[in-house]
This record gives structure tokens, C-alpha cells and sequence, in this order.
């Protein structure tokens, strides 16, 4: 089981932002993940909240192991042509530990504030789809051409290509059964959803026939999921195991309310059971 931790950059400046970072690197977690916001989404609306895909690139260059994403990346906030060449050069800075997380973004006041369109969620879905199939040809082609209802390539070609070929683990955040999983089973090559065991696990079972249908092997679709860790390290390991049993690999523990502390507890009693 891999387990990455979420840093949760709401209300953060950079020199706390490292500092956490650099601790998830040193304690043996497989990634750290921060979240694609312009606004806190609790405490202070006016508080910090550094744009995701520019402090991950500080972050590339300030590590050597662990792998970094973005969970997930709102496919209304950058043109995908855009978002490819920001993601290759992260790749290139970090040496190859990007994950590409995107999804089809959900906070329509964020947009609404600075003036960003904000789909019906078909047309979300739509966007997100032909994004990821957008992404995967200018990282993996020259001379790309794509004509699809919303997003156009028209011989498109960006150098470098990333170094991890043909491109970074594109991963998909959804939840939706009627209209997200299917993506999800055509395009991802990791999916991450929230929920409870019961439901994550039905969802996970749905997902590799929506695979299966679609002529790929439900294997090849890593699973991941989230882990609170202000619950008892009891009730923390079943749900844990629960996931991992369900056809889960990887799991990403959520910065804990209380604190630092709390997590280095985490990082001693449980994360070795969890990660062997």
C-alpha cells in the first residue's frame, strides 16, 4: 500500500508549506499533495493560498524522493495545452515525480469571483475528458491534431517531452457513477473518490466493468482513496484495511485538525503497518 499525505496548503505561506513537505519526504510517505484553490476553503476567505501548479514547482525543486501532485487540478482553470507544458516542466524540475492529478472542478463561487466560466457539469465532464486526451498528445506527439467539441489541436508540438514516458500517471478525482466513472475507465490511469468503505468499495467494483467495457484492464487503474487521521489508530487501520481489501493501493492521509503532533504519532505507530 502507498501512502501519500495531503499538505493542505489552505491558510499557509511557502516557508510552512516546505517545512511540511520536506517532512512527509523524511518521515516515508510516498507523495504530497496539495489542492488546486485560489481562496482558504475554511477559515479566513481573505487567508493565504498559493496557486497550486507554481508551488508544486518550488516544491519539485526543494525535494529528491517523494513524488508530488495535484489533487486535483480543475480542468476550468487552465487551457490543457497550458496545464501540459506547466506539467512537464515540473517533471523536468523534480526529476520525474509528478502525478497528474486532474477532475472536473466543483466551486462555482471560486469562478464566479475571478470571472472564470463555470460549465454545466456535462459540459465539465466534456472539458475534462478531451483535456486528458489534449495533455497526453503534446506530451507524448509532434505535430498533435485534435478536434474535438471544446479544445482543438492543430499540428501542436512542446519540447521537452517529460521525462517520465509517455507522460506522467494522469490520475482522475470523481465520484459520479452515470457520467464520471466512465471517464475515469476510458482515460485514467489512477482514480481517486471519497467515501465511505461500503460505498468506495461498490464504486470500485463498478469501475472495473466501466473498464472492462471499455477494453482495458480494471488492473491497470491504481485506487486510491482518503485517510483521516484524527480518528483512533483502531478505526484508522480498519478503514485501512477495508480499502485495501476493496482493491485500494494507494491511500492519502489528510493533514490531521490537531496538529503535528498528531501525524508524527501517525508516521511511528501505523505508517509502517500500513505501508509494508
Amino acid at each position: 500500500m502507498r501512502i501519500g499525505l495531503d499538505v493542505a496548503q489552505h491558510q499557509l505561506l511557502w516557508p510552512e508549506l516546505a517545512e511540511r513537505v520536506q517532512f512527509a519526504e523524511s518521515a516515508g510517505f510516498d507523495g504530497a499533495w496539495i489542492f488546486d484553490h485560489f481562496t482558504p476553503l475554511y477559515g479566513d476567505r481573505n487567508g493565504p493560498c498559493l496557486e497550486a501548479w507554481t508551488l508544486l514547482a518550488g516544491l519539485a525543486a526543494l525535494t529528491s524522493r517523494i513524488r508530488l501532485g495535484v489533487l486535483v487540478t480543475g480542468i476550468t482553470y487552465r487551457h490543457p495545452s497550458v496545464l501540459a507544458t506547466e506539467a512537464i516542466t515540473v517533471d523536468h524540475i523534480s526529476s520525474g515525480r509528478l502525478e497528474l492529478g486532474l477532475g472536473a472542478a466543483w466551486h462555482q463561487p471560486e469562478h464566479e469571483e475571478l470571472g472564470i466560466p463555470f460549465p454545466p457539469l456535462k459540459e465539465r465532464a466534456e472539458r475534462l475528458e478531451e483535456g486528458v486526451q489534449v495533455i497526453r498528445l503534446i506530451m507524448s506527439k509532434d505535430r498533435a491534431t485534435f478536434k474535438g467539441r471544446h479544445y482543438q489541436l492543430a499540428g501542436a508540438s512542446y519540447h521537452p517531452k517529460p521525462i517520465q514516458r509517455p507522460h506522467p500517471p494522469i490520475w482522475i478525482g470523481a465520484g459520479g457513477e452515470q457520467l464520471m466513472l466512465p471517464i475515469v475507465a476510458r482515460q485514467a490511469d489512477a482514480w481517486h473518490a471519497f467515501g465511505s468503505d461500503d460505498s468506495m468499495a461498490r464504486k470500485s467494483r463498478l469501475l472495473d466493468q466501466l473498464a472492462e467495457k471499455a477494453g482495458r484492464d480494471p488492473k491497470a487503474i491504481l485506487r486510491s482513496a482518503s485517510l483521516s487521521l484524527s480518528r483512533p489508530w483502531d478505526q484508522v487501520r480498519r478503514r485501512a484495511a477495508a480499502l485495501r481489501a476493496a482493491g485500494f493501493g494507494y491511500l492519502i492521509a489528510e493533514w490531521p485538525s490537531e496538529g503535528r503532533g498528531r501525524l508524527s504519532a501517525f508516521v511511528e505507530k501505523v505508517l509502517p503497518e500500513l505501508a509494508g
